[in-house]
């Protein structure tokens, strides 16, 4: 009910102050995980990404967030779970393992953290480490114009990218270097269409 609750009133943010703008295809199919992917300039990403897709999204968070007291509880209450940045937090990808499992939606920003240039970063691995050993797509995602209070918000939603997952429990490291790659090389394309 939060949720929805939310996304509402910022939606209707959104739509009046920041004038919102959606391509692409936002109904995801129901009852099936996925990974929504973004690049990552602004606080605002995750709201926005969450306005702009029909069904609830887990964003997996950097752990701080959840140590300031009012923020922390807020998130947790929206279905944002914990991630460790510095080496391989195992609690989150069991906890985004078990979301996609159960047919969710799992939101990651492959970066890392926030980009100051806007432009994208070289991505982690652990969203196509999930991709391949959850046996779930990628839906990558591109957001622009979510620095500031004020300016037009763009979000441009590109196709699902499904990979061979038959070895999903041995998955190497070339092959998530492979698939982080192809999905920065989609998020930069999908940046290009709405920047022009």
């Amino acid at each position: 009910m939060l949720y929805k609750i939310s996304k509402v009133i910022c939606l209707v943010f959104l739509k009046l102050a920041r004038r919102l703008k959606v391509f692409g295809d936002s109904r995801l199919p129901p009852g099936r995980g996925i990974i929504v992917v973004a690049n990552h300039i602004s606080y605002w990403d995750p709201l926005v990404i969450g306005c702009s897709l029909n069904r609830k999204i887990f964003f997996m968070a950097k752990a701080e967030l959840f140590n300031i007291a009012i923020l922390g509880s807020f998130i947790n209450n929206l279905g944002a779970f914990p991630v460790q940045r510095e080496g391989t937090d195992r609690s989150s990808i069991r906890r985004a393992l078990e979301l996609l499992g159960a047919g969710k939606v799992v939101g990651i920003f492959p970066e890392g953290t926030r980009s100051k240039t806007g432009e994208t970063l070289n991505p982690h691995l652990g969203a196509a480490m999930l991709a391949l050993k959850g046996g779930v797509p990628l839906l990558p995602v591109a957001v622009s114009g979510t620095k500031g209070y004020w300016g037009r918000v763009k979000v441009n939603i590109g196709k699902p990218m499904y990979f061979n997952t038959q070895n999903q429990r041995k998955v190497s490291r070339t092959e998530m270097e492979h698939v982080s790659r192809d999905l920065m090389a989609e998020i930069n394309r999908l940046l290009t269409v709405i920047d022009r």
